[in-house]
Parts: C-alpha cells; structure tokens; sequence
C-alpha cells in the first residue's frame, strides 16, 4: 500500500489528490484566471489529509505535475513537493503533465493529442496512440495547417487542452475530434504517480528543476 500526495499547478487549475495505491480518496481544485495557486495550494493540500484523516507524517511520496506549462505554476508546484519531501525523508515522483491531461479521456481508437496554451500561436504538445503511448515527443511548436496532418490523414485525432481553441480556428480535417476538457487534473495524475512508485522512478529532490521546455523570457512594461 502506498499513500502519495498528488500535486498538479502546470495550468490555470490549482490540483491536490490523496490517492492510496492508485485510488482516489480526496480531491480539492479550482481553476482560476488569476492563477491562485500560492494562495491556494497548502490550503487544498492540508484540506485533503483532513478529509481522509490523515497526518502528513502517513505519506510515502510527493507526485508533482513536471510540466510544460505555466512557469509560475509549476514553480509553485515544484517548490511546495521539494519542501515536503525534504521535511518528510520520503521521494519525489514527476509525471509530464501532458500526460496527466490525456488521462483525463481515454480512448479506443485513433490518436490523442494533449496541448497546453504557449502563448501566441503556440503550443506544448505531444501525440499518443489509444494505449496511452507516446509515439511523438512533447514539444513546443506553432501551429501551422499542416500540424498533426500526418496522423489525421490515418485515424481519428483526439485535441484536449486549453490550447485546442487556436487550433479548431486553423484545422479543418474531418478526422479532428475535440473534447471538453481544458486542464489536467491531479485526480487522472494518481494512477501514473503509483506505477512510478511500485517502480521506484524517484527525481534527485535537491536538484529536479520543472520541466520549462522554453527559456523564460520577461516581458518590459510599455513606457
């Protein structure tokens, strides 16, 4: 039995999951525009052990959504897993948030194609076949009409993400298929967090650093 504290902030979505072995037991999230996480974070995951009963000293592990995504976010993120794991002896587990999102529909056939919001006509993106196996790496590219062509000229694509309304204003193919789902959730991240427990797929807590996948670049206030 395992009990592992899921953390998931790459996005607008501020996340916690307490799952043992896998198995959800408590929830907390909000998804905001003014991005709350840091207020909101240590609430949500005091709030979690409170509702399953448990003491910080119960958990086996921290899981932390890695990114890409938002870099404030996953800083908050990253940090608050770091301190806890460091306060607690116990590992860190990352899991591509990316995958947490495409966890959120699984499907039989065709693709999925998980994209985040870069900014502009960005985004972070990554494809997976019906198993759930990457057969494209995550990357960060501008969308272009031929984006994706070669696996919906084959199959049905499935887009998720809050990175899916610039892509629907450029694709038109009929094998494009769009779901209703704009963030991931610590609640699909539970079961990729326990099979990296069972197989003991640890980060180094004194030297993991969030999964930017592009340079930070400030913007300068117009004078």
């Amino acid at each position: 039995m395992s009990l592992v504290l899921n953390i998931e902030t790459a996005t607008k979505n501020c996340s916690v999951c307490l799952a043992e072995s896998g198995n959800i037991i408590s929830y907390k999230e909000s998804a905001s525009e003014q991005y709350q996480h840091g207020e909101l974070l240590h609430h949500y995951i005091k709030a979690c052990l409170a509702d399953a009963q448990c003491d910080f000293s119960a958990l086996d592990a921290v899981a932390i959504s890695k990114g890409p995504g938002s870099y404030t976010g996953l800083r908050i993120g990253v940090s608050a897993a770091k301190g806890y794991c460091f306060a607690l002896d116990i590992p860190l587990i990352a899991v591509n948030t990316l995958d947490i999102l495409a966890k959120r529909h699984p499907i039989a056939t065709g693709y999925m194609v998980p994209m985040l919001d870069a900014r502009r006509m960005e985004v972070y993106a990554k494809v997976l076949d019906h198993h759930g196996s990457e057969i494209r790496e995550t990357r960060a590219e501008i969308l272009t009409e031929e984006s994706f062509t070669p696996y919906l000229e084959k199959d049905t694509v499935y887009f998720l993400g809050d990175g899916v309304s610039k892509w629907k204003t450029i694709c038109t193919h009929t094998n494009a298929v769009y779901l209703d789902i704009l963030y991931p959730s610590a609640r699909t991240m539970c079961v990729l967090s326990h099979q990296k427990f069972v197989s003991k797929i640890f980060e180094n807590v004194a030297y993991f650093e969030p999964y930017y996948l592009k340079e930070f670049i400030g913007l300068q206030k117009k004078r």
